[in-house]
């Protein structure tokens, strides 16, 4: 009897050893590894500025430099995070800032990686404000965007803004337009709802205000249902936006790959600056399989002509609006800038303290594959990252190789 209870426990015994190695393995094996020869998917989120990545697809560009590409349209920004890091996508038309939000636990779980190979676009985001607003702030103007917001929320007990991810470049620009605006950020609500559910939550009354990128905010003002209060371009004129985010594993497996990607994808974004290309740009991305919004929009805000809604006539942007390359300033995956932001996680309190920012950017960009890139293709890199810059309209000097020294004075 003894004998028998002494096999039962070593059975029992070495079951669980092999349940936790089964266990053990699964958590450590990458359920999607990259496969060599496999097509590389790329996923996008319907917005505008995913033209580079769409348009490679379309004019052919992934299959003239040897590549595979399949794209996918995503739901959310946490949808392409989550893709990313297990591997289900190889890469995506991403938040710039994401990267640095999930890697320091602000937007995702601290210490998970993504690399960002290049940039994609600057410019073109906005925020819109609901008609409530109409009449009472106008188009750029800023000194009269706190006060209208006290009366509504004397009368109405709550004002909720909406961005789309936290730490996101929509989450930063919303909270620096607050800044500028001397709105006390603890006193409204911030949600985060993904880019094209946005102008239907506006619709039914879930916010009063928004930022995310185009169409959305000139999908709005065709609607009828708010306007455009300041483009993303007037708080910071050649602001980043995407990038090419990959997973960390393809990055290291499929380098040879990646670079015929991101030289697809930069041929895309020389001919995306072609004025005379935007036309038929508009009316692809604008289809259903991609943006899914009307094509005039989209060519409107695409060529810098903005129709601002409430009765405010139009905006056109000279050099200033949805740019992909400008003669190859635009590509550059600064590092200057990604420190920047890390600071503004530290300024708007998502982190108590301030990060080790050098070093996660040396992580997470691949500033020299891109320089490979773009001397393969002769196109100039630019000789500015990690000098002292200033936005638009925050003249606030921003000094990457100290970001203490800016937080001690920048406004909350």
């Amino acid at each position: 009897m003894i004998q028998t209870k002494k096999n039962i426990n070593t059975l029992l015994t070495s079951l669980m050893l092999v349940m936790c190695v089964v266990l053990f393995s699964s958590f450590k094996t990458n359920p999607n590894p990259p496969i060599a020869g496999e097509p590389i998917k790329l996923g996008f989120i319907p917005l505008t500025d995913c033209s580079p990545i769409v348009m490679a697809k379309e004019l052919g560009l992934f299959k003239k430099y040897g590549v595979e590409v399949v794209v996918t349209k995503e739901t959310s920004w946490a949808n392409v995070r989550d893709k990313i890091l297990t591997g289900e996508l190889d890469g995506a038309h991403c938040l710039y800032t994401m990267p640095f939000s999930v890697y320091t636990g602000v937007g995702g779980k601290a210490g998970s990686e993504m690399k960002i190979a290049m940039m994609l676009n600057v410019n073109g985001q906005a925020i819109t404000l609901s008609n409530d607003f109409c009449g009472k702030v106008g188009f750029k103007q800023m000194n009269k965007v706190t006060p209208v917001v006290a009366a509504k929320l004397k009368a109405e007990k709550e004002v909720t803004f909406a961005m789309t991810f936290p730490g996101g470049t929509h989450d930063l620009w919303l909270r620096n337009w607050m800044s500028l605006a001397g709105l006390n950020q603890k006193a409204v609500k911030i949600i985060t709802i993904p880019p094209p559910q946005m102008v239907a939550n506006m619709k039914v009354g879930n916010m009063d205000g928004y930022c995310v990128g185009e169409p959305w905010g000139g999908v709005a003002v065709k609607q009828g249902i708010g306007f455009t209060q300041i483009a993303s371009q007037d708080i910071w004129k050649d602001h980043p936006e995407k990038a090419l985010v990959v997973n960390k594993e393809f990055s290291e497996t499929r380098r040879e790959d990646l670079k015929k990607v991101m030289k697809a994808i930069l041929e895309a974004c020389i001919w995306l600056d072609n004025a005379a290309n935007r036309k038929k740009a508009a009316a692809i991305i604008g289809k259903a399989p991609y943006v899914n919004a009307p094509a005039d929009v989209i060519e409107g805000r695409l060529m810098g002509d903005y129709n601002l809604g409430c009765n405010q006539g139009t905006e056109v942007y000279g050099d200033d609006y949805m740019l992909f390359y400008k003669g190859g300033t635009v590509n550059y995956p600064r590092k200057s800038y990604a420190i920047w932001a890390m600071a503004q996680f530290v300024r708007f309190g998502y982190l108590k303290e301030e990060p080790n920012y050098k070093a996660i950017a040396d992580k997470l960009i691949m500033q020299d594959l891109y320089e490979e890139v773009a001397k393969s293709m002769k196109v100039k890199i630019p000789t500015d990252d990690m000098k002292p810059f200033s936005l638009t309209m925050d003249k606030t000097v921003f000094n990457p190789a100290n970001p203490s020294a800016y937080l001690k004075v920048v406004k909350r």
